[in-house]
């Protein structure tokens, strides 16, 4: 491999490193205390300021539980499993099911809060890079962003800059919440594109209506 590809691979890695934290839902802090890292050598490694040594790889590989080609970006592609993805759990009881299988980009889970039994706490918060859509499919979900406390119930979406401090949480007792996330480790956002409405303003017959004029 050329120097300039080296150095590149290097450069790209960057990203990738902040995506598989995120995904693997730790900060900086919690990273630094596992590794014994720096966060600031962490924060630099993640913005490209600091190329990473390969202990340094090995360490967050393992952390997080990707190999180095995925952070290298030169892993093959995964073959197809007749069989759905184990969710992961966390601390809190929440299990999380990867939608996509690549580091980087925008990508997606499914969350599954577990039912309560008493009045919930107000979620605790976290910021970081990036941008997100959620959309709830069942239960009621309390996000908590930046001042604001909302109560999103099936079929609600919200969409915002994770650099606002949020956090989430099952808004009544009851019964689980599960919700769909779509997150931007680099900002990325969606983009609705829709066709615009049939006839409207349109000075062309379609070719249904052409056929039709054709053979009258």
């Amino acid at each position: 491999m050329a120097v300039d590809d080296v150095d590149g691979t290097l450069a790209a890695m960057g990203p990738r490193l902040r995506a598989a934290r995120e995904q693997h839902g730790a900060t900086l802090a919690g990273v630094s205390c596992a590794t014994g890292i720096s966060t600031s050598t962490l924060s630099r490694i993640e913005t490209g300021r600091r190329k990473p040594t390969l202990e340094v790889l090995l360490q967050l590989s393992k952390e997080y539980g990707v190999s180095l080609d995925e952070l290298a970006g030169t892993a093959p592609a995964p073959a197809a499993e007749p069989r759905a993805a184990a969710p992961l759990s966390f601390g809190d009881d929440k299990a999380v099911l990867p939608l996509t299988r690549y580091v980087g980009g925008l990508h997606a889970h499914k969350h599954v809060l577990p039912a309560i039994e008493g009045p919930p706490a107000r979620p605790r918060r976290v910021c970081h890079e990036g941008y997100e859509w959620l959309c709830v499919l069942y239960g009621r979900l309390w996000l908590a962003l930046g001042d604001q406390d909302l109560v999103l119930t099936p079929g609600d979406v919200a969409e915002f800059d994770t650099r606002t401090p949020h956090g989430v949480a099952n808004a009544s007792p009851g019964g689980p919440v599960e919700y769909l996330i779509m997150f931007g480790p680099q900002g990325e956002r969606l983009r609705p594109r829709t066709p615009p409405a049939a006839g409207r303003g349109s000075r062309h017959p379609n070719r249904a209506q052409a056929g039709r004029e054709e053979q009258s």
